[in-house]
């Protein structure tokens, strides 16, 4: 979906709009870092990219655990999700057991973006 701001409402994006996201992956812990493309929707990155809701995304992969780090110096925060990878990349009967394509799950999660940030959203040129 390629987004069209709404100069007079709240618009509804994937993450991908407003972030862009690194990932790691150790054992059976897998490390995704969202950094913001635009320093002014850092605020509302920390406000809705939520401990809560990066669990809730990846429910079918069952975390035990889901940790954010804010790093407001670079406008980035870093989520560490435990026991993601189905064992890891040694233990794991997954032909895919690396974490490296979990970032793009998370850049699927809904953010409401108000009209005041719009106008800092990254649309894929079509």
């Amino acid at each position: 979906m390629n987004p069209s701001p709404q100069p007079d409402k709240a618009m509804s994006v994937a993450l991908r709009h407003l972030a862009h996201g690194r990932t790691g992956d150790k054992g059976n812990r897998s490390n995704i870092s969202v950094i913001a493309w635009h320093p002014a929707l850092w605020d509302l990155l920390v406000e809705q990219v939520t401990e809560a809701r990066v669990a809730k995304q990846f429910a079918l992969r069952h975390p035990s655990a889901v940790k954010r780090h804010l790093l407001p110096t670079l406008q980035a925060m870093n989520f560490v999700l435990d026991e993601v990878l189905d064992g890891g990349v040694n233990d794991a009967l997954n032909l895919d057991s690396h974490g490296k394509a979990l970032s793009f799950l998370l850049l699927d999660l809904q953010v409401t973006v108000p009209p005041h940030l719009q106008a800092h959203l990254v649309r894929p040129e079509r």
